[in-house]
């Protein structure tokens, strides 16, 4: 939205800017207009230049990504929910309708259900989403300041010679012209400790490993950047270490990561929180 503006709220802007005032009232009402936090707009939210709003007018056509989005844990303030794969966290781009948010929002009644956090759409597992407007900053504050830890389980080849546990070290960035994360020389702003929880033999006669991995930092596809690097590629990774063809639609082959665990001392009421998930890798 332009800096500056003397629109009183975000929905007079929308009503002024664009084409179709009664599609604008009821993409409000049905809570289907978002800021780029992933807050629902309603109509007496503020105006504020610079900020994003996504409207979505004519939704696209959205393959219906498959599994529920089981509810762990909820109260008045947050939901916790155990993200399938391929899900997004929030609408963006092509993804809007197949979210977790769209889909809770509608599946609670919560139109104001937003996430604390997010979680690559290929990833599954433990998601936080805060229920109402006045909490979401406190638990987005505890992400912020790495005050949440994280445990995550990944299946991926076998290295003999690889000695583990580990802790892995690397700057990496994200070009805006590249879907791929990459690491260059300079600080680490990276940093994840590897540790091989067992080995298995897959249906496929492959020998797997389950890998336990704790980031210590929350770069973009720190976790899949960083078990490629190792030469252990996360099993159905499309991005690394090299891109791979993909079909819209195709499920078939679902990433084997998964968010296992979010612990951290409530900012609300001072407790401690631990939630797991329920999801399974193979």
């Amino acid at each position: 939205m332009p800096r500056g503006g003397a629109w009183p709220t975000v929905a007079a802007f929308l009503l002024e800017r664009t084409h179709g005032a009664e599609e604008v009232r009821r993409r409000l009402a049905a809570g289907e207009v978002v800021l780029g936090d992933g807050s629902v707009v309603g109509a007496e939210t503020p105006y504020r230049g610079g900020e994003t709003v996504y409207l979505y007018r004519d939704l696209p056509d959205e393959a219906p990504v498959p599994g529920e989005i089981d509810v762990l844990y909820a109260d008045s303030d947050i939901v916790v929910v155990d993200k399938p794969h391929f899900l997004a966290t929030m609408p963006r781009g092509r993804h809007v309708v197949q979210t977790v948010v769209v889909r809770m929002r509608r599946q609670l009644g919560l139109p104001q259900l937003s996430p604390a956090h997010r979680l690559d759409r290929l990833t599954a597992g433990v998601l936080l989403l805060t229920v109402r407007p006045e909490v979401r900053g406190a638990y987005q504050l505890l992400f912020e300041r790495r005050e949440v830890a994280k445990t995550y389980l990944a299946l991926a080849p076998i290295r003999g010679d690889l000695r583990l546990p580990t802790v892995v070290r690397s700057r990496i960035v994200k070009p805006r012209t590249s879907i791929q994360a990459v690491e260059v020389p300079g600080e680490a702003n990276a940093v994840t400790h590897v540790d091989l929880e067992s080995a298995f033999t897959a249906p496929d006669g492959r020998v797997l490993g389950r890998y336990r991995l704790t980031p210590l930092t929350g770069r973009t596809h720190q976790l899949r950047v960083h078990l490629a690097r190792l030469g252990i590629p996360i099993v159905n990774d499309p991005l690394y270490p090299v891109l791979q063809e993909h079909r819209p639609g195709d499920f078939s082959r679902p990433l084997r990561l998964l968010a296992s665990t979010l612990e951290f001392t409530d900012p609300l009421s001072g407790r401690s929180r631990r939630f797991t998930s329920r999801r399974s890798l193979l």
